[in-house]
């Protein structure tokens, strides 16, 4: 293979990170989110109706009656890169969010017949409760808040705001937008369409430790409808 073409992969599969390079390393988790086969193990929390339509996944509450929360049964590991494609469907209002991280608040998974169920997707639920995890909100358009261009990085519990500075998904982009978000130790990035949107590094101690191994969550608030595919993700392997 030519040398060039070898660089160019490379350099395609690298993501840099406060100056040091990572690399995409095992492939743990893919799924196109093609079928309701591809999503059977899938957990859905609150009210919303799943579709699929041309190799894509819709998620929307029927009427708008409710937030929802659609968890990969996957457990991932501390470290991560994640990539998915999201579209818009419904652009006067809507508001999507990634929860990545998360654990019961005492490390247990976050479906122990322990903690308390979830049932109607309250934000309260997963912010307030009885979970830790991060949650980046990389689309906001909420008709409780219209207009808001800034996607926020908060950290639970607590819903402790660290990062809000760059604009998320543009509110009227009706377009395939794809999504990179990347977790290593403390170090947080996300990126739409290659623009990088979240920069943060959790130093442990303010806000408590920093969150490892967890699961990985989409919501979206009542009046969203998107459609998701080809959500994979990489562990993350340093380079020289």
């Amino acid at each position: 293979m030519n040398k060039t073409i070898i660089w160019i992969a490379a350099l395609l599969l690298t993501t840099s990170i406060f100056g040091q390079e990572y690399a995409k390393g095992k492939l743990i988790y893919s799924n196109n989110l093609s079928s309701e086969k591809k999503v059977k193990d899938w957990k859905l929390e609150g009210k919303a109706n799943v579709e699929f339509k041309g190799g894509w996944m819709h998620l929307y509450s029927p009427n708008e009656e409710n937030h929802h929360v659609y968890w990969c049964p996957h457990d991932f590991p501390a470290n991560f890169i994640a990539e998915w494609d999201a579209q818009n469907f419904k652009v006067d209002a809507g508001l999507c969010i990634i929860f990545f991280c998360a654990k019961g608040l005492h490390g247990e998974d976050i479906f122990d017949s322990s903690l308390p169920k979830r049932t109607t997707g309250e934000f309260k639920d997963y912010t307030r409760g009885a979970m830790n995890c991060y949650h980046i909100s990389y689309y906001a358009n909420g008709r409780d808040q219209p207009g808001r261009l800034i996607a926020n990085l908060r950290k639970n519990a607590g819903f402790h705001l660290i990062e809000s500075s760059e604009p998320g998904i543009p509110l009227n982009y009706t377009g395939v937008n794809h999504l990179k978000l990347v977790k290593n130790e403390g170090q947080i990035l996300m990126y739409v369409n290659g623009r990088k949107i979240i920069d943060w590094k959790d130093d442990g101690n303010k806000l408590g430790p920093i969150l490892g191994a967890g699961k990985i969550g989409f919501r979206q608030m009542q009046w969203t409808h998107f459609a998701y595919c080809n959500f994979k993700v990489w562990e993350i392997v340093p380079t020289k």
